[in-house]
């Protein structure tokens, strides 16, 4: 209030602003009491306060019609509580004036369209909401408590920082409100609830002397820039006691800082009649000798706010009297002995000065300053007092990253720690975990689940796991991901070397039979039905075991073009030479009916032509396929999620070039199987057809079951499955077909001559 007064006086003796001009005042109390402070408003209806040109005693004038919208009052500053401006607000409206505020936080007072003449020197909640979500997140809070009171401030300023603090990741354990006059039940019910919270930070928004003892264990809270204003404890040590009107505050604060009475106070006087405790009052006492928040103005802020508001007031009608345009006034301002109070407001609206320290004085599109926060802590002496000590800034205006700036040590915490405390319900999950959230609790309260394989976390907290990028899987603490290693059918895996030798053992049998049946090529039983095709069938058969050894190793350009295709050829080849065996055997029965000219119409050379006949067309297909849409090596990495290894595998462009190769084999088998079902009842003794329908079943149901096996054996898998299929076909065809006749040569060579080829072998 003296700060206003102040103001005041130093502007009226300032000849640079507002020129010819002096300013008066009217103070009123509302007593933080809605009520108090709409009968203090409506109080000024009845009576006009004019600018006076050579004096500041006040002129009285009756308004009846006017009312208060032609009132010469140019503008009220106040109030503190954002509950009572609310309602003064509301009403001042409509009437255009200014109110302009120094300590109302309320972020409801922003509403243009219910208060359109509020302004106000201090910060919205809204800014201080920001800040206080800044700085409880920077020092890693977000476990905590709120406690409110019962006023628009609280209520809002809660609820905003709820909302914001959410959207952060942080969470409100428990709110408290105090009621205004609460019971020892009551406390008693707050107190319990804060010893049990896990939440070791409390958010307070409440005044100061609601809370103070709360406050003395070490608080930090925003408050607004402070300065030292030059001439203002001058000022406030030199007021003394007077009986004039205007000057019973000051009063009773001399009355109750001095423990005396004055005498002058007639009503107070008979207060203090059955007071034989407190001495009569000199007015000499000197306020100097005393130490009180009153005189000490090292650092004065809210009273910053309050002279800001008084000067935004003198440079609004500095412009609006016209005190700087040169006229008949000779450089004065021009005297109105009344004006629009809307007027008035425009020219509030847009008063744009820099004080004198510095400091930038405006109000934005909605009637708010520049929101410019210190950050104080409260310290104890060494005299157990508290000083409130600066320990960072927030500017609103400035930057996301530069608006909070904060110095931790030199912060004094909980009873006298310099580390920060901690506040959490869950520690914070390590790397190589995520924050798992538990069913019905805030999020704040979570376990902590290790990575899934492929993922990994590598900070402090983490409430998701990344996925590792193609051809990556995460490593054993799932910290970083790293290069995912490469999986094939290897010469060295267990599985490769089984088949190895598997195939050497069959080309090595096949081999032998080759020697054996080359040994024994006149004879009879490898004579019979072209031993030329029986050479070229073990060659194939030679190629069909050694085609599997293709498909064991990485995967390369090379090897990817050859495995289909040589396994294709090499088994149409063999197929083909078994076709002509089985039309060979058939025909060779059919030349004893009488007029039969099948054996001379199915000679040598035609047998040749067909196996020719019948292999071109796999040849050409094989061909185009690995021409046209060639197999390339490929590094699968679907199956990751299962083994955390990338297949290398041949990838095939046209899938259904395989499945033409697989077809044509199996037209081939068929028509073998066919015909070889027609010749089963041949004399025993010669009957080489049950033996290759009996090779062409095995085939069959090996290449039957190698499909779905095929379909659905994950990466090597598929390929050890196919290197099964040809060679356990490769098998039936060698052990059916030839070795019932190595059996008979080198076992039994008497049967080994042409009458035992039909039958008529002695016994």
């Amino acid at each position: 209030m003296m700060t206003m007064v102040f103001a005041v006086e130093e502007i009226n003796h300032n000849s640079s602003l507002l020129p010819g001009v002096k300013l008066g005042y009217h103070i009123i109390d509302c007593c933080d009491h809605i009520p108090t402070g709409l009968q203090a408003l409506f109080s000024v209806k009845n009576t006009g306060y004019y600018l006076n040109e050579n004096t500041r005693e006040e002129i009285k004038t009756k308004e009846s019609s006017t009312c208060l919208y032609y009132s010469p009052v140019p503008a009220v500053i106040g109030l503190a509580p954002s509950s009572s401006t609310r309602a003064v607000a509301h009403t001042l409206g409509p009437f255009n004036i200014p109110l302009v505020s120094y300590f109302s936080t309320c972020t409801c007072l922003t509403d243009k369209h219910l208060y359109p003449s509020f302004l106000r020197t201090v910060p919205s909640d809204l800014f201080q909401v920001r800040g206080l979500v800044k700085l409880v997140t920077f020092l890693g809070w977000f476990w905590v408590g709120t406690i409110g009171t019962m006023d628009d401030y609280s209520l809002y300023g809660i609820q905003a920082f709820s909302n914001q603090f959410g959207r952060q990741g942080g969470c409100v354990a428990f709110h408290l409100t105090i009621p205004t006059s609460p019971t020892m039940a009551e406390i008693q019910e707050m107190t319990d609830t804060l010893e049990s919270s896990t939440a070791r930070v409390v958010v307070v928004f409440a005044t100061e002397g609601k809370l103070l003892n709360l406050f003395s264990e070490g608080t930090l809270g925003f408050t607004f820039p402070g300065v030292s204003i030059p001439g203002l404890k001058e000022f406030l040590l030199n007021v003394r006691p007077s009986p004039k009107p205007g000057m019973e505050f000051f009063n009773m604060f001399w009355e109750e800082h001095f423990g005396c009475k004055l005498e002058f106070e007639s009503q107070r006087a008979k207060d203090y009649e059955a007071d034989d405790f407190n001495p009569v009052c000199t007015g000499s006492e000197d306020l100097r000798n005393t130490d009180s928040s009153y005189s000490d103005v090292s650092q004065v802020r809210i009273s910053y706010n309050v002279y800001k508001a008084v000067y935004a007031v003198a440079h609004a009608l500095h412009t609006f009297l016209n005190c700087d345009s040169a006229g008949p006034s000779g450089g004065l301002c021009e005297k109105h002995s009344s004006f629009s109070n809307g007027q008035f407001l425009q020219y509030l609206k847009m008063v744009n000065f820099t004080n004198q320290f510095d400091d930038k004085v405006y109000f934005d599109s909605n009637g708010e300053p520049v929101p410019l926060y210190d950050i104080i802590n409260w310290q104890k002496d060494s005299k157990d007092k508290i000083r409130f000590i600066k320990v960072g800034t927030y500017d609103g205006s400035a930057p996301q990253r530069e608006q909070l700036q904060i110095k931790k040590n030199t912060i004094v915490w909980t009873k006298g720690q310099l580390q920060v405390p901690v506040s959490q319900c869950s520690a914070p999950c390590p790397p190589g975990s995520r924050q798992a959230t538990r069913q019905g609790e805030p999020k704040c309260c979570f376990d902590c689940l290790p990575c899934a394989d492929g993922e990994i976390s590598n900070q402090t907290g983490s409430t998701e796991c990344t996925k590792c990028p193609e051809y990556f899987w995460s490593d054993k603490e799932k910290v970083k991901c790293v290069a995912g290693e490469e999986e094939f059918l290897s010469f060295y895996d267990t599985m490769g070397i089984i088949l190895v030798a598997l195939t050497l053992l069959g080309f090595l049998l096949t081999t032998i039979i080759t020697i054996v049946f080359h040994s024994f090529r006149f004879t009879p039983i490898v004579k019979a039905n072209n031993s030329e095709i029986s050479f070229l069938l073990l060659l194939s058969l030679k190629l069909c075991f050694l085609c599997s050894l293709v498909f064991i190793g990485q995967p390369s350009w090379w090897t990817c073009r050859l495995r289909q295709a040589a396994f294709g050829i090499s088994f149409v080849l063999c197929l083909s030479c078994l076709l002509v065996k089985t039309i060979v055997v058939l025909l060779a029965f059919r030349t004893n009916v009488p007029g039969s000219k099948g054996r001379k119409l199915f000679g040598t050379s035609q047998q040749r032509i067909l196996i020719i006949c019948a292999t071109a067309p796999q040849i050409c297909l094989c061909s185009g396929w690995v021409l046209g849409a060639p197999p390339f090596p490929f590094r699968n990495p679907n199956y990751q999620a299962l083994t955390g290894k990338i297949v290398v595998e041949c990838k095939e462009p046209w899938p259904p070039g395989f499945y033409l190769v697989l077809g044509y084999i199996g037209l081939l088998a068929f028509v073998c199987l066919l015909l070889a079902f027609f010749g089963r009842k041949l004399p025993d003794t010669f009957n080489e057809a049950k033996f290759i329908s009996f090779s062409m079943l095995i085939f069959w149901a090996v290449w039957i079951s190698f499909i779905p096996a095929y379909v659905s054996s994950p990466g090597k898998f598929s390929v050890a499955v196919e290197i099964f299929a040809i060679l356990a076909s490769s098998f039936g065809l060698l052990l059916c077909i030839f070795v019932p006749k190595c059996y008979i040569i080198l076992l039994h060579p008497e049967r080994n001559i042409k009458k035992g080829m039909t039958g008529k072998y002695p016994r």
